[in-house]
């Protein structure tokens, strides 16, 4: 099954204060090693954080365009990674060796497939 890992990071803009530490380069460098090498990684990128563009359709049509990410949330996504692995419990144990489990959180979900038969 594909699974998404939508990991979250500290939003720059929130007036939480964040945990302390952070994940090294070095960390996130040898995580993509393992999932790379235990052949379960399909897609996986770092988003910026510093450029987003939200877009919003009113029930009228109008396309409303904000700049930057949501604003009112004290974590935002700051990559991912899409998986191929055999259970939601596999899915988890990756989700739980990513570097950014330990500073913010990582989301799991599954990614829909039709019945293709």
């Amino acid at each position: 099954m594909k699974y998404l890992l939508l990991i979250n990071t500290w939003s720059p803009e929130s007036t939480e204060e964040p945990p302390a530490g952070e994940p090294t380069v070095e960390e996130f460098m040898a995580y993509e090693k393992a999932v790379t090498d235990a052949g379960v990684k399909l897609d996986g990128n770092a988003l910026d954080l510093a450029t987003a563009t939200t877009v919003h359709v009113r029930p009228s049509g109008e396309r409303v365009v904000t700049d930057g990410p949501f604003a009112e949330t004290r974590e935002m996504v700051g990559g991912y990674y899409l998986i191929d692995v055999p259970d939601l419990d596999a899915a988890l144990d990756w989700a739980a060796r990513c570097p950014g489990a330990r500073y913010g959180t990582v989301e799991v979900r599954t990614v829909w497939e039709p019945d293709r038969s």
